[in-house]
């Protein structure tokens, strides 16, 4: 059997070989136990083991008293803004987020509408160990199905200029790969006034290209964007929660500018605190001092973020795989707010995409992955903080070791079982060199 992964970020595993429905139940009942049998909103993600998952996730939580309310196929974001909207005691989503087409997963929200942090992963997993505690026939849950689409597009609408935006007719091709943003994306893009060509517009699952939005994963986006003549091209993950973009020019531009393009945009029009994780790109940090704003990073982690933003009352933030944090809307990686905001900001731009990105600072970003067990991460850790000593080092998760002009950092992925190894340099040629020294010296030291 493989394994299961349990993290701060919930539970994932291949379905049939580590993640059973009689495993999810239990999840499920314990999370249902922590919420005290109180409301709880789920939604799921295109695959196709979801359905059959659903039903173990509502047998846990209907055995443990909740009332749930199901939004069916929805978005990552959809899910944590309706657990606000609805005062629920949290949520639970049904996704492996960019993980192959045989994965899939649970990720459980706070009642603020993220996802767990630290102190509440620890109690969930409490309960996983101790048991659940289940209800009496006469006290059995209830079910209630229900849309939130409106709801989350209203708290995305109030953030832009929509009538501006409309009166720009940009075109925009959106690829949903089949995932949940099919349910959302096209239609907010076109009651903002878009021509919208759509590729992957049914939340089946079934993935026209591997389910992480790379350069390599997105050819046939960034080949329609040339074709159409379009202003800018979208890509979502499959649960709809990160985004890269390609633009004008067919150009892959990525997961790490989607957060900048957001942060330069909303920084113009408001000052306040910025939020990013360890392994983000610098592009946003020498965007908050152009702004005069405070910068703050966290350790990797979406939880890990928000509880950052949380500290210091951010304005915005997010991760470099795309994830845009904004507050106003939901403490959740969001791709509508980012669509919406590049959309905004190239109505005020005075160019195409394509420019506003080649005036961002410029760096180029490398990441690798280094298949090692998780406790044998701190010998690649020591043998890369002997290898730079010129460096200065940061560690608490996995090691930083940053110099004046670019940085490496090799840490545990807390979503599957490798080591990611990242660097970043202004030139693509010391980025890639800095990144490949770094993984072979990690390499030779777990062996």
């Amino acid at each position: 059997m493989a394994e299961r992964i349990l993290s701060i970020s919930g539970l994932r595993g291949v379905v049939g070989d580590g993640l059973d429905p009689e495993y999810v139940t239990r999840f499920s009942a314990s999370l249902g136990t922590m919420f005290e049998g109180g409301l709880v909103v789920i939604s799921r993600d295109g695959r196709s083991t979801g359905e059959m998952l659903r039903h173990a996730i509502l047998s846990g939580l209907l055995a443990t008293g909740c009332k749930v309310i199901d939004l069916g196929i929805a978005s990552t974001p959809t899910c944590g803004v309706m657990v606000t909207a609805l005062g629920a005691a949290g949520g639970l989503q049904l996704t492996a987020s960019h993980n192959p087409i045989e994965w899939n997963g649970l990720k459980p929200f706070s009642p603020l509408g993220s996802v767990f942090d630290k102190a509440l992963g620890e109690r969930l997993l409490g309960v996983l160990e101790t048991g659940p505690n289940y209800r009496p026939w006469s006290k059995l849950g209830t079910l209630t199905e229900i849309s939130g689409s409106r709801e989350h597009l209203e708290r995305v609408f109030r953030l832009v200029d929509g009538d501006a935006i409309r009166k720009r007719r940009f075109k925009v091709v959106l690829d949903c790969n089949h995932g949940s943003g099919s349910v959302l994306g096209p239609q907010m893009l076109r009651d903002l006034g878009c021509e919208v060509i759509v590729m992957g517009d049914s939340p089946d699952g079934q993935f026209e290209h591997p389910a992480e939005p790379l350069k390599e994963n997105l050819t046939t986006l960034m080949a329609k964007v040339l074709e159409s003549k379009a202003d800018v091209g979208f890509a979502q993950d499959p649960d709809a929660d990160r985004l890269a973009i390609v633009d004008n020019t067919g150009r892959y531009i990525g997961e790490e500018l989607t957060l900048a393009l957001c942060v330069d945009h909303v920084l113009a029009r408001q000052k306040g605190p910025v939020v990013v994780n360890g392994s983000t790109s610098r592009v946003t940090a020498d965007l908050a001092a152009k702004y005069g704003c405070p910068f703050y990073r966290s350790h990797v982690g979406e939880a890990n973020v928000v509880s950052k933003m949380l500290e210091v009352k951010a304005l915005i933030g997010g991760e470099g795989n795309g994830g845009v944090i904004e507050p106003r809307v939901g403490y959740v990686r969001d791709s509508f707010v980012s669509m919406a905001y590049v959309l905004d900001g190239l109505v005020t731009y005075p160019g195409s995409l394509s420019t506003w990105v080649d005036h961002l600072p410029q760096y180029t970003i490398v990441k690798d992955k280094l298949h090692c067990p998780r406790d044998r991460v701190g010998l690649a850790c020591d043998a890369l903080r002997s290898a730079y000593g010129t460096a200065i080092a940061t560690e608490g998760d996995g090691l930083r070791l940053d110099w004046p002009d670019r940085w490496v950092q090799v840490r545990a992925s807390n979503t599957e079982p490798i080591s990611r190894v990242i660097s970043e340099a202004p030139s693509p040629e010391i980025a890639r060199a800095l990144c490949s020294e770094a993984v072979e010296l990690a390499r030779r030291a777990v062996q």
